[in-house]
């Protein structure tokens, strides 16, 4: 599926490396961690949304890394590169095996389906 994303020859060779590092380190830690952990919720303080993800995790009895990027007001900018990244445009992001599964509502269809399990192995 791909997304409409500003072509590179659209972009004017003196800004390229401001977008392309621009946190680079958050979206950076993000790719180590989905890709490190079987299950990855990044969130924001403050969410319910997020607090929903982690609970109907723990409920399902799956266990995950929360990895939380500020509040409301605070580090929307690093959040904002996320988003970018990934075309998801809500917290949290839920990654399972690596894959970005969507947010609170989706995991919860996915646990009451027996997708998510199907998904990662399990009985």
């Amino acid at each position: 599926m791909p997304r409409s994303i500003l072509e590179e020859s659209r972009i004017h060779p003196a800004i390229r490396d401001t977008i392309a590092n621009r946190h680079a380190d958050v979206v950076h830690n993000v790719q180590a961690a989905a890709a490190s952990n079987r299950i990855l919720v990044v969130g924001m303080a403050g969410n319910p949304h997020c607090r929903k993800a982690r609970r109907a995790l723990d409920g399902a009895g799956l266990a995950h890394q929360y990895l939380e990027f500020g509040s409301y007001l605070s580090q929307w900018r690093r959040r904002n590169a996320l988003k970018m990244w990934t075309g998801w445009p809500t917290f949290p992001m839920v990654f399972a095996k690596g894959v970005l599964i969507g947010g609170a509502s989706d995991l919860e269809r996915l646990l009451a389906s027996g997708e998510l399990k199907r998904f990662l192995g399990e009985p």
